[in-house]
C-alpha cells in the first residue's frame, strides 16, 4: 500500500482494531498501527509501541498524514482509583495533548479524536436529542477529561494549524463487544428474566461499522476540518425495543417482564443502583443531521444488520 499513512493509536481496542481493519480492506490509505501490547494486526501493516504515559517516549511521526487518536483510560464503573479525575486527566487530556503537539511539530495535517456522547452529558429528555454544538455538561471524571482533551486539542489547532476533527459517539455494539452489552446478549441467550419490558426511554447508539465509516470518512473529508461529529445509526431504541431486537438476532425468545418504570428506578435506589437505573431507563439521544449534511454522510449499517452481525459473532464463540 502507497496510500496516504493513517497512524491509528489504541490500535488493539474495540475501535482502534476495526479502524484499521478497514483501512486494510479499503487499501486506499496505509494504516501505522500504534498498540501498547501483543496484536492481531503484526504481519498485517506497520504496528509502533504506543503509551500515553509520560514516562514513554512516543513513537516517530515522520511521514504521517493522519492521526485518529482512540486510546484512552476508558470509563469503569467501579473506578479503585483514589482520585479517578486527576488519572483520567494524565492520559486522556496530558497524553493527548502530547500527542497532538508532536503530530504538529512532525507535519501531521489532521487530527482526528474519538471522543464521548459523555462530553455533552448523561441523558436527555425524550425528544430532546443532544447536538454537536450543544453548550458541553459533563458529569463524571471520564466524561470531563474528554472535554478537557476537546478544549486542549483546540487550541493546539489555533496555536500550529493542523486540523482537528471530534467525534463523539454513545454506546458503541458489534462483534466482540463486552460489558453491558455483552451481558445483556448473555442474560438473553440464557432465558433469563428480565424486568425491563416496559420501558418507553429512547437510546442512541451506534453500530462499529457506521463508526469506523464515519471516522474513515473525515479522513480526507474537506468539510470535516476542525469540526465535531455526533454519530449513531440513525433509529434510536428503547431499552424494551432493543432487548427484543437483540433476541430476534440471537434467534432466542426474550422474557420481558412489564415492570413499571417508577418501580424499577425505586428498587435500583434502594438498592444503590441508580446509575444503573438511568442507562436502563433513562433516555441518551443524538441529532447527526449536522454529521449527515456537512460530510453527506449515512449510517452504511441498519440496527437490525448490525445486531444480526454482533448475533452471530456471538454465537460462533
Amino acid at each position: 500500500m502507497k496510500g496516504p499513512r493513517v497512524l491509528v493509536t489504541g490500535a488493539t481496542g474495540f475501535v482502534g482494531e476495526a479502524i484499521v481493519f478497514r483501512l486494510l480492506l479499503d487499501k486506499v490509505f496505509t494504516p501505522v498501527a500504534a498498540v501498547r501490547g501483543e496484536t492481531r494486526l503484526s504481519g498485517l501493516c506497520s504496528v509502533v509501541p504506543f503509551d500515553l504515559s509520560e514516562k514513554v517516549a512516543l513513537p516517530s511521526l515522520a511521514g504521517v498524514q493522519v492521526v485518529i487518536h482512540c486510546a484512552a483510560r476508558v470509563h469503569v464503573m467501579n473506578d479503585a482509583a483514589t482520585d479517578p479525575l486527576a488519572q483520567f486527566r494524565k492520559i486522556n487530556v496530558e497524553g493527548t495533548v502530547r500527542l497532538a503537539r508532536k503530530a504538529a511539530e512532525s507535519g501531521v495535517k489532521r487530527f482526528m479524536f474519538i471522543s464521548s456522547i459523555k462530553v455533552n452529558g448523561e441523558g436527555t429528555l425524550p425528544g430532546v436529542p443532544f447536538k454537536a454544538d450543544d453548550q458541553p455538561s459533563p458529569v463524571d471524571p471520564y466524561g470531563i477529561s474528554k472535554k478537557e482533551a476537546e478544549d486542549a486539542l483546540r487550541q493546539v489547532s489555533r496555536d500550529t494549524g493542523m486540523e482537528v476533527v471530534i467525534i463523539r459517539p454513545p454506546l458503541v455494539y458489534g462483534p466482540g463487544v463486552k460489558a453491558n452489552f455483552l451481558s445483556m446478549m448473555r442474560w438473553l441467550d440464557k432465558g433469563v428474566p428480565l424486568p425491563l419490558g416496559a420501558l418507553n426511554n429512547r437510546r442512541s447508539l451506534v453500530a462499529i461499522g457506521n463508526l469506523v465509516d464515519l471516522a474513515v470518512t473525515c479522513i480526507a473529508h474537506p468539510a470535516a476540518a476542525d469540526q465535531t461529529f455526533l454519530v449513531s445509526d440513525g433509529e434510536d431504541l428503547s431499552t424494551t425495543q432493543l432487548l427484543r431486537r437483540m433476541a430476534g438476532a440471537l434467534k432466542v425468545r426474550a422474557y420481558l417482564l412489564p415492570v413499571p418504570e417508577a418501580a424499577l428506578r425505586l428498587g435500583a435506589s434502594l438498592l444503590g443502583k441508580r446509575a444503573m437505573a438511568q442507562r436502563l431507563c433513562g433516555s441518551l439521544q443524538v441529532d447527526i443531521e449536522k454529521t449527515c449534511s456537512i460530510l453527506g454522510w449515512l449510517p452504511p449499517v441498519s440496527v437490525d444488520r448490525a445486531l444480526q452481525i454482533t448475533a452471530s459473532h456471538y454465537s460462533a464463540k
